[in-house]
C-alpha cells in the first residue's frame, strides 16, 4: 500500500501528522532512535525441512542462536515463555496473512521461502498443531535497537470507505483526481491551492475526476491513507464499491492539517472527529485548512471482486494485507514477509497476536516501530485514528 505520507501515529490522524511522507507525530514523545546502519548479519539458514509438517513437540523453552544485526535493530534470541498469549491467539487468522506473503515466496528471505510449502499444508491445521510447528521450527528473537532498547510505538492504518458519485451534484462535489497529463515524478506540480485557484491548474485536472465526495476532509484522509474504497450509486440505483490505489503525487511537501491547528491553538484534540468538529464550528476556514497542506494524491480505479473486498490494498511487499494481521514496518528492521508476536497495550486495546511484516511508510522508521492495519471502513478509521501506544515486537525466524 503506497502511503505517501501517512504518519506514525493513529495514522489517519497523526499521519495528519506525518505519514507515507514523514513528518514529526504531534505529540512531543521522543523520537525513535536514528542510527547509522552498520552492515547487516547474514542470516542463518533453517534446518532441513520434513516433506510433512511436524507433529506436536514440546517446545525448548531456553533461548538459542546469535544475535542477528540489522540495519536499524538487532534481534536478540529470546525464550518462548516471553511470548504471553500464543496458546491463546486465533492463528488461524495470522495464517491466511502468511500464505499471501507465500504466494511471492520470491520476495522472501530463502530462511522464510523455505518454510513455504509447511505453511501451505498447516492451513487446514488446528491452532494446536500450528502453534507446535511454530515453536518446533522457529526461534522467537526480541527485536531491540542498536542500543538495546526493547520498547517502541504502535501506530495503526486502515483504509477507508466512503459514499461517491460519478458525477458532480449538490451533495457529492469534492472532486478526487487521477494523474494529470504532464505530471512527473520527483517534479513539483501545483500545490493544493494552485489547484483550486489557477485556471491553468484547472485546465490541466479538467475531465480527470475519478469521482465527488460530499467532505472534503474524507478526501484528506484518503490522500493520507493512500488509497481507499468508493461506493457509488448507480442508475438502476444499487452500489458498486471499488478501489481507490495510489496513482502519484502532485510532489508538494506534506504538511499536517493537524499539526496547523495544534501550532494555533486551536484544538487540543487533532483526531480526525476533533477536526471534523472544529469545521463545523468553523465552516468559513475550511479553505484555509485545507490549503495548509499543499501535497495532492492521486488515484486510479481498480475493480473490487468479492475475494478482493476480503482484503485490504497491496501493501510494499506485494501481496493484499489482512485486516488485524499485517503490519507496516521499517525493512532496515526486518524483510517483509517475517512472523512477528506483537505486543501491545494502552488506552485503546490490547494486543498479544502474531501478525506478518508486508508494508512500510516512510514514517514508519526505527527498530521496534510498526503501524498496524486496521482493515476498512468506519470503526476501522476509529482505532487508526486514535492508537497510538507502547510495543514489543518478537520476530519468529527459522531455526
Amino acid at each position: 500500500m503506497v502511503r505517501v505520507y501517512r504518519c506514525c501515529g493513529a495514522v489517519a490522524i497523526l499521519g495528519i501528522v506525518a505519514a507515507c511522507g514523514s513528518a514529526p507525530p504531534l505529540t512531543a514523545d521522543p523520537p525513535l532512535p536514528r542510527v547509522a546502519p552498520p552492515p547487516p548479519a547474514a542470516f542463518p539458514s533453517p534446518s532441513p525441512s520434513p516433506s510433512t509438517p511436524l507433529a506436536s513437540t514440546e517446545p525448548a523453552l531456553a533461548s538459542s542462536g546469535p544475535v542477528i544485526n540489522r540495519a536499524r535493530s538487532r534481534w536478540v534470541p529470546a525464550p518462548w515463555s516471553e511470548l504471553v498469549g500464543l496458546e491463546q491467539d486465533a492463528l488461524d487468522q495470522a495464517w491466511n496473512a502468511w500464505l499471501k506473503s507465500c504466494e511471492r515466496s520470491a520476495s522472501l528471505p530463502t530462511p522464510l521461502a523455505a518454510l513455504c510449502p509447511q505453511v501451505r499444508a498447516l492451513s487446514i491445521a488446528g491452532p494446536a498443531e500450528q502453534s507446535a510447528w511454530i515453536q518446533s521450527r522457529l526461534q522467537p528473537y526480541r527485536v531491540e535497537t542498536l542500543q538495546g532498547e526493547a520498547r517502541g510505538l504502535l501506530t495503526a492504518y486502515f483504509e477507508p470507505l466512503v459514499d461517491a458519485s460519478r458525477t458532480p451534484n449538490g451533495m457529492f462535489n469534492v472532486p478526487l483526481y487521477g494523474p494529470p497529463a504532464g505530471l512527473s515524478n520527483r517534479k513539483p506540480w501545483y500545490t493544493r491551492q494552485e489547484m483550486d485557484t489557477l485556471p491553468e491548474a484547472q485546465a490541466a485536472l479538467k475531465g480527470r475526476a475519478v469521482a465527488y465526495l460530499a467532505d472534503p476532509v474524507d478526501a484528506l484522509i484518503l490522500q493520507i491513507q493512500g488509497s481507499g474504497r468508493i461506493r457509488v450509486l448507480q442508475p438502476d440505483g444499487s452500489t458498486r464499491t471499488s478501489r481507490l490505489a495510489f496513482a502519484g503525487t502532485n510532489e508538494q511537501p506534506y504538511k499536517s492539517v493537524g499539526k496547523w491547528l495544534l501550532d494555533q491553538g486551536l484544538v487540543k484534540d487533532a483526531s480526525w472527529p476533533g477536526i471534523k468538529a472544529w469545521l463545523a464550528q468553523n465552516p468559513q476556514r475550511q479553505q484555509e485548512l485545507l490549503w495548509s497542506n499543499p501535497r495532492m494524491v492521486f488515484f486510479r480505479e481498480e475493480t473490487l471482486s468479492d475475494m478482493d473486498s476480503d482484503y485490504g490494498p497491496r501493501g510494499a511487499q506485494g501481496v493484499a494485507l489482512t485486516a488485524g494481521r499485517s503490519i507496516a514496518v521499517d525493512p532496515g528492521s526486518m524483510p517483509y514477509g517475517t512472523p512477528v508476536w506483537l505486543v501491545s497495550a494502552g488506552p485503546q486495546t490490547t494486543f498479544q497476536k502474531l501478525v506478518i511484516a508486508q508494508d512500510t511508510g516512510s514514517a514508519i522508521t526505527g527498530a521496534v516501530r510498526a503501524d498496524y492495519f486496521a482493515g476498512w471502513g468506519p470503526q476501522a478509521g476509529e482505532l487508526a485514528g486514535r492508537l497510538k501506544q507502547p510495543l514489543q515486537m518478537w520476530v519468529l525466524w527459522p531455526k
